[in-house]
């Protein structure tokens, strides 16, 4: 029986479902080992993102991973530090849409809001984004799971900004008012993918079972696209609050830092397979033109 490491929350359990009923589908037993993890307390806190930390996700997932409490841990790849640990080993299922979604107050488009209209989202980058893009309004951080995000909405909020991912997998994307392209919001490197974790070979509690699990699970482009983007992060020495964005596709690439106060940005794009070399190029042009500034 193969255990899957996952944190609590209703979107974390139905991500892990989808690698559990994978698993099932390809012959392997399965089941769900859920691990409350302090990032789900700062959350319920109402703590700001920015403010966490990197990995208060994902290290007592691991923790429990490499003490053989679970076979495998599910995360957002987004939320991992991109500093590799060699006690583990991963697959990226394939990808959902990477892109940002708007709910607003009667549907109105974010172009479109009302001046001096209240915007919820939780990540610097989008903040930095947003704020660029509509210095009429004013944009909040916020916190919580996407039920009480949108809740928020005809309280305090006239619009709340959420990653798409979360949003589908949850069942809830028939609520949003707009997905926004990537031209007008970056999305976060690796967005909408997630990171199934094993013990590596030769470590204490390695099971073959979970090595050939993540073999069945992974995908070869959702993999690559992943790695890509997160090597600008790995490169500029920025964790997954950062205010930086990148987005690869099969043939192209693009990358930028924002200014959180939405005063300034620098941007990056080329053509091409998405490779680890390329998000360090991208990361290296942003450092040369002031992104470190931004940060």
């Amino acid at each position: 029986m193969i255990r899957i490491g996952t944190r609590g929350s209703a979107l974390a359990l139905t991500q892990a479902g989808h690698v559990r009923d994978a698993l099932i589908s390809a012959g392997l037993e399965a089941e769900l080992f859920t691990v409350h993890t302090p990032g789900d307390a700062s959350q319920g806190a109402g703590t700001p993102v920015a403010r966490i930390g990197v990995g208060v996700f994902t290290q007592t997932l691991r923790t429990a991973l490499a003490a053989g409490e679970c076979s495998l841990a599910v995360h957002s790849f987004k939320d991992l530090p991109t500093a590799p640990d060699p006690r583990f080993r991963l697959a990226v299922p394939p990808r959902v849409d990477a892109r940002d979604v708007v709910f607003s107050r009667d549907r109105i488009p974010l172009a479109d809001l009302p001046a001096g209209s209240m915007i919820g989202t939780g990540a610097p980058r989008r903040m930095g984004q947003v704020r660029a893009l509509r210095p009429d309004c004013t944009v909040v951080p916020i916190r919580g799971n996407v039920d009480t995000r949108i809740g928020r909405l005809g309280k305090d909020l006239d619009a709340v900004i959420l990653a798409r991912a979360g949003v589908e997998r949850l069942g809830r994307l028939g609520e949003a008012t707009e997905t926004l392209d990537v031209d007008t919001v970056l999305p976060a490197p690796a967005q909408g993918a997630l990171a199934v974790e094993v013990v590596a070979e030769g470590k204490e509690n390695c099971s073959e079972e979970a090595l050939y699990a993540i073999r069945v699970l992974d995908h070869e482009m959702s993999h690559r696209r992943a790695i890509a983007e997160r090597a600008v992060l790995a490169s500029l020495n920025a964790g997954c609050t950062a205010p930086v964005g990148a987005y690869a596709t099969e043939d192209s690439f693009r990358a930028g830092v924002f200014a959180v106060d939405g005063s300034k940005r620098v941007t990056w794009s080329s053509e091409g397979e998405p490779t680890e070399d390329i998000g360090h190029q991208a990361a290296e042009y942003l450092r040369a033109h002031g992104a470190m500034d931004l940060m």
